[in-house]
């Protein structure tokens, strides 16, 4: 029954095109940048229950609070748990195109079928990225995956008293989820009648050596800004934690911005889509972060001008001397 139901599903699938992963990518854009929008325009007149889902961390709600959406809030220390999926997820994928490099061969079909099935048919995938491209790709965002899980799971420290809506913890599995199957969708080796090519350095163009090096600076940066957080909330002395509470940062890229780990993070999706410009898919995913972190910079923002009277006013709040 089960596998009839899968049989029926692909069929719907390849009959109407329809590409699941550019489905929910769209969405999430459409949702954050209209709530994103009402939030920063106009949030004084929307429900509380809007406001609480939206909001969390520092930026969090204060005030009236919705029961129901009260019983539907996890502790924030959950962001954890997605990355502990980003870690596996990213590893798996890296392996598939590292052994269909390796072997010179299709990847199985399983996995074929799989993103035909997530990606909009087999009709409708076709080869637009080489699988040297796609290696890269892959290894970057593992790296990120990694390094994320190794901070949230063993440096960050979370505040036992914040916490974040439902949604916004499953919507970190379903990014991770959408932005790993893409980097595989339309790779040589990964569409049927194809095959990856050997991998070879003298392939990686100066283009995309520039966005490899731009995306390692991103991705240090991104890690100096996160551990410039973590020591906030340390004693310099003995290394132990004293505050659960948010301070102002300062030092590094926080003398400019109120979120350069939300700028580097876009900084290294940006490199991403464009290593896989022809791809519709990478381009969806790169508008959906650059929203979310925008809006989350802006409320992330506002929170310090409100909350510290002596806040730098040259500081922007995600894009230096700009936004």
């Amino acid at each position: 029954m089960v596998l009839a139901l899968i049989g029926s599903l692909e069929e719907l699938i390849e009959q109407y095109k329809i590409n699941l992963i550019q489905a929910i990518f769209i969405i999430f854009i459409v949702t954050i940048v209209l709530l994103g929008s009402l939030m920063t325009l106009v949030e004084s007149h929307l429900p509380n229950s809007i406001r609480q889902s939206f909001r969390y961390g520092k930026h969090s709600h204060k005030g009236e609070t919705d029961t129901l959406v009260n019983y539907l809030e996890v502790p924030k220390a959950w962001f954890s748990h997605f990355y502990v999926f980003a870690f596996g997820w990213s590893l798996l994928a890296l392996y598939l195109i590292t052994s269909a490099i390796w072997n010179q061969a299709t990847a199985p079909e399983y996995v074929l079928r799989f993103l035909d099935f997530m990606c909009g048919g087999r009709s409708q995938r076709q080869v637009q990225v080489d699988s040297n491209t796609a290696l890269i790709g892959t290894l970057l965002l593992s790296l990120q995956c990694v390094r994320r899980f190794y901070e949230t799971n063993f440096v960050q420290i979370f505040s036992k008293r914040s916490k974040m809506n439902l949604s916004h913890y499953a919507v970190g599995f379903v990014h991770y989820f959408g932005a790993i199957v893409a980097l595989l969708s339309n790779t040589a080796g990964f569409v049927r009648g194809s095959k990856p090519s050997p991998f070879t350095l003298s392939k990686i163009s100066l283009l995309q050596s520039a966005y490899v090096l731009v995306f390692l600076f991103a991705w240090l940066q991104q890690y100096s800004s996160n551990m410039l957080l973590v020591n906030l909330r340390k004693n310099a002395k003995t290394g132990a934690v004293q505050t659960e509470e948010h301070l102002m940062p300062k030092g590094g890229w926080f003398n400019w911005i109120s979120s350069p780990h939300m700028f580097f993070e876009v900084v290294m999706y940006y490199c991403l889509a464009d290593l896989f410009t022809p791809i519709i898919t990478w381009k969806l995913i790169f508008i959906w972060v650059a929203s979310n972190q925008t809006i989350n910079a802006l409320l992330t923002h506002q929170w310090y001008k409100e909350n510290f009277k002596d806040y730098p006013k040259r500081r922007h709040a995600i894009i230096p001397l700009l936004l």
